[in-house]
């Protein structure tokens, strides 16, 4: 099914996983998507792994999630280092594995690999998107960044870039992590005067270690709220209460979010599905209560 269909029927709930190390079995991504498949995601999207992972892997474990768990998936397809070859290759390998739904990226540049003068078949995901959408039949997704991209200082300019990702043929976006919700309902004002009118997935992050978190945040643009920091000041030095009131602050958050009628929630979760299911339970009832009244808002249309 493609992504962009769900957002007509309901809220969206996805989650996020990565492949292996490249030292360890792919067999072990089981024990995740095992945990995370009774929790009912809309989608699990799969990324690449750190260390050298391919987007052949990336493709092989949203394989499995599609064929063998029956879960819509979303696989991350990066282009920058990229040949259009080697892209037709990948999109040859997910539409026989049955995969309809790529999230289109332009990826990071190695670092020692800019070369001068280098002329790349992809600068941008915009580049892949339009190669995509006038060759294939996939259903495209895309990243945006509610605090700005963090190669992009001019937070005007990053909204036309994103324009133009959408209208090369973005059918939904989802967002880079943020922790300060005022910050996302600026974004979405932004763009809605720029008529950027498709589905966008907040991407939530739930905070269980300080040091991973504030190296994510350094690299991502996105700020940590005063009251967050007063969190990791207080618990930072007990695992399991730092694990607590992450789940808490994140709870609250979407809670929040979901008050002010956003399409849906994408949870990184660092493949460590208690965290997933921690929140589920927590928002279970939330989001069937607004799915119900979007399911009355369809009805009310027929």
């Amino acid at each position: 099914m493609f992504i962009s269909e769900l957002f007509q029927q309901k809220k969206v709930v996805s989650f996020e996983i990565f492949p292996p190390k490249l030292t360890s079995s792919i067999e072990v991504i089981y024990d995740t998507i095992d945990a995370l498949a009774p929790l009912r995601p809309d989608f699990i999207s799969v990324t690449y792994g750190a260390g050298g992972s391919t987007s052949k892997t990336t493709a092989e474990i949203a394989s499995i999630v599609e064929n063998k768990y029956n879960i819509n998936s979303l696989a991350h397809l990066t282009c920058i280092t990229s040949s259009k070859e080697q892209i037709e290759g990948t999109l040859t390998q997910l539409a026989d594995s049955n995969v309809s739904n790529i999230l289109a990226l332009r990826g990071d540049i190695p670092k020692g690999s800019e070369e001068t003068g280098r002329v790349r078949d992809f600068q941008y995901a915009s580049d892949l998107v339009a190669y995509i959408q006038n060759k294939h039949s996939f259903c495209l997704g895309g990243a945006c960044y509610p605090e700005g991209h963090p190669e992009c200082p001019d937070k005007d300019q990053d909204i036309e870039n994103l324009r133009r990702k959408v209208d090369a043929g973005v059918g939904f976006l989802v967002t880079q992590l943020f922790y300060d919700n005022d910050a996302f309902f600026r974004f979405q004002e932004k763009v809605a005067k720029l008529n950027i009118n498709v589905p966008i997935l907040a991407g939530i992050m739930p905070i269980t270690n300080r040091v991973q978190i504030e190296r994510i945040l350094a690299l991502s643009n996105a700020r940590m709220p005063q009251k967050l920091i007063k969190i990791l000041d207080k618990f930072e030095h007990n695992m399991e209460a730092l694990k607590d009131a992450g789940i808490a602050y994140t709870t609250k958050q979407i809670v929040e979010l979901l008050a002010n009628d956003i399409d849906g929630v994408h949870i990184y979760t660092m493949n460590k599905p208690q965290i997933a299911k921690d929140l589920v339970r927590n928002l279970d009832s939330l989001f069937y209560a607004v799915n119900s009244q979007e399911t009355r808002k369809v009805g009310n249309l027929d």
